[in-house]
């Protein structure tokens, strides 16, 4: 009986220590992927002349395609087994689109109370909440045990 609840809390620990892993690991992806955003923004508003809007567009699309190519091989290579699939990206695509969703509505709901960095700020972490989940469980989800 001791043996089976040392391995319980052994296995236990591990899985707490690889989801650590993995949060870590979406938001150094995520640090890397807001550069990338702001700097194909910027080119693309500058430096190409386009308006503000189509410039965030490509600048969050080559963003969010970064995003998935490095959390696949990454982050979730177990889930994904660092095979890069147009259904996947799809998927991924959509749930950064929640994440967006999510965070505007967060940021609008928070400036009401709180200054507009601090709303920033918490709709940033709603974001992140919102995407890793949707990665986690939806696009890079585990395939089942037999």
């Amino acid at each position: 009986m001791q043996i089976a609840h040392h391995v319980s809390r052994l296995a236990a620990a591990l899985k707490q220590r690889v989801m650590l892993v993995k949060v870590t690991s979406f938001a150094l992806v995520g640090v890397v992927n807001t550069f990338i955003d702001l700097g194909v923004f910027l080119a693309a508003y500058s430096l190409l002349g386009l308006s503000l809007v189509p410039a965030n567009v490509l600048a969050w699309l080559v963003a969010v395609s970064f995003s998935y190519v490095m959390n696949s091989f990454l982050t979730f290579a177990a889930e994904s087994g660092r095979k890069l699939t147009p259904r996947a990206y799809g998927a991924f695509v959509a749930s950064g689109g929640v994440g967006v969703i999510a965070s505007t509505a967060t940021l609008v709901a928070m400036s009401y109370v709180v200054p507009v960095l601090a709303a920033k700020l918490i709709a940033i972490g709603v974001s992140f909440l919102v995407n890793f989940s949707l990665s986690h469980f939806v696009v890079f989800r585990g395939k089942p045990s037999s």
